[in-house]
């Protein structure tokens, strides 16, 4: 069991006296299940669990009257062993969105206030979660808005890698330092977390990848493990989508490294299918992306702050949410490239990716910057209060287009931009440039 963050985020919602049933959602082998069970297990007497996803069965038991004594009581009689001790008892629900009645329930369990309530939910967007009105759902199921509190969950991200890596907490301290006072790292240490930060690149932060990543070092076996989670992916798609949808699904899925090989990389329906427009497949995009297996990077009509008012909503590219993923989807052979430093055509897709994968997991919607006229910012971003431009190299590199734009502040109104790269912490003029791997630490609004 691998230290995750969520574990905090779960302690300090059950030290909340008024804290209502909590909804986790994000994309399925994220690792929902066994952070929740591991801290309920330690914070309560009793545990009950449901698996509405292998325990489909169980569904009836909320089919009738909601009132908690009596699904305690149905509970109670269908899972011998289970006890519900009013004030010490957690009732785990896990893939909700397999039940609608059972969410609706949790309306009845927070007035009720006996027993505290954890649901988890790998496709709550694609099957109408994610609406902030009440929705009307199966069997005249509703949504419980204001009966709960949902947080999303992501794959490991590089800082829980670190920890999983033995490094301590005291040279990401370190690290942050450095940062701040803009000094490089120690030779030693930044060796070693640029090897980390490759293996990252290939493992990326699925813990049943991550898992067998430690107990093999067999980099064929973690790459099975990933593909078995894409074809996970792609039965939901079959499972969960409507039948008019799947197809189109699985083209705009399949056309991911397609569409980031390319030098523009801005998501192109024709690239998905020849002759392929917006109307066809922007449905399918969306389903896959509330699914959480993709993420979308928007352009900017301008650099400025706000960015979300800025953003140009139908010009955009797509990352994969998670590193790992996107590399067991290229060609075979392309792990062992990146960890002997071997790259050549999907280089630039595979850094820009694995910025995304640090940003997106640090909570970050993702902007970039583009025009006509050749001018290419990877990644917009606020930071220390400024709109800050952030240049991804996966070696050294000169960034034209970042000092073209700093060049001319009374345009673009930029003073201060970051480049991350094959580098140690350094700085040029209004230029910060630092090690890829310190991209988790910018985390100051």
């Amino acid at each position: 069991m691998y230290k995750r963050k969520i574990e905090g985020v779960l302690l300090n919602w059950k030290k909340d006296k008024n804290h209502k049933p909590l909804v986790i959602k994000g994309c399925r082998q994220c690792g929902k299940t066994s952070s929740v069970l591991a801290i309920a297990k330690s914070q309560y007497s009793n545990v009950v669990y449901i698996d509405f996803h292998e325990q489909e069965h169980l569904c009836a038991l909320f089919n009738g009257s909601l009132e908690v004594d009596y699904l305690t009581m149905m509970i109670s009689a269908s899972l011998p062993g289970s006890r519900f001790v009013p004030h010490n008892t957690c009732l785990v629900l896990d893939e909700i969105q397999n039940c609608p009645r059972a969410r609706a329930s949790l309306k009845f369990f927070m007035r009720d206030g006996r027993y505290d309530v954890i649901c988890t939910g790998s496709l709550l967007g694609v099957s109408g979660y994610k609406n902030s009105e009440l929705t009307n759902l199966d069997n005249n199921a509703t949504i419980p808005v204001g009966a709960e509190t949902i947080i999303d969950m992501y794959p490991m991200d590089f800082e829980e890698w670190l920890w999983a890596n033995d490094i301590s907490s005291e040279v990401i301290d370190y690290l942050s330092k450095s940062l701040e006072n803009e000094t490089p790292i120690a030779e030693a240490i930044h060796q070693r977390l640029r090897q980390l930060l490759l293996e990252y690149v290939v493992v990326g932060g699925m813990p049943e990848a991550v898992k067998t990543f430690f107990s093999t070092h067999d980099i064929n076996r973690v790459i099975q493990v990933q593909k078995n989670i894409l074809d996970e992916y792609r039965d939901d798609m079959v499972k969960y989508a409507r039948s008019e949808d799947k197809s189109r699904i699985r083209e705009c899925f399949n056309s991911i490294p397609r569409q980031l090989s390319r030098d523009n990389k801005k998501f192109t329906y024709s690239i998905v299918r020849k002759g392929g427009r917006s109307k066809e497949y922007i449905g399918s995009l969306q389903w896959i992306e509330d699914a959480g297996i993709i993420q979308r990077c928007y352009n900017l009509q301008m650099p400025e702050l706000p960015l979300s008012g800025n953003a140009v909503q139908d010009c955009f590219k797509i990352h994969t949410a998670d590193t790992g993923l996107f590399v067991s989807m290229l060609d075979e052979g392309t792990q062992g490239d990146i960890l002997s430093g071997n790259l050549l055509t999907y280089k630039g897709a595979i850094y820009e990716n694995l910025l995304a994968d640090i940003f997106g997991k640090m909570g970050k919607k993702l902007y970039y910057y583009q025009k006509e006229s050749g001018l290419e910012i990877d990644f917009v971003m606020r930071y220390k209060g400024k709109c800050t431009l952030v240049e991804c190299k996966s070696n050294t590199g000169n960034a034209k287009s970042l000092k073209t734009i700093l060049q001319h502040p009374e345009k673009y109104h930029i003073d201060s931009a970051i480049k991350l790269g094959n580098y140690n912490i350094g700085r040029t003029n209004n230029i910060l440039t630092l090690p890829i791997y310190m991209a988790f630490l910018l985390n100051q609004l």
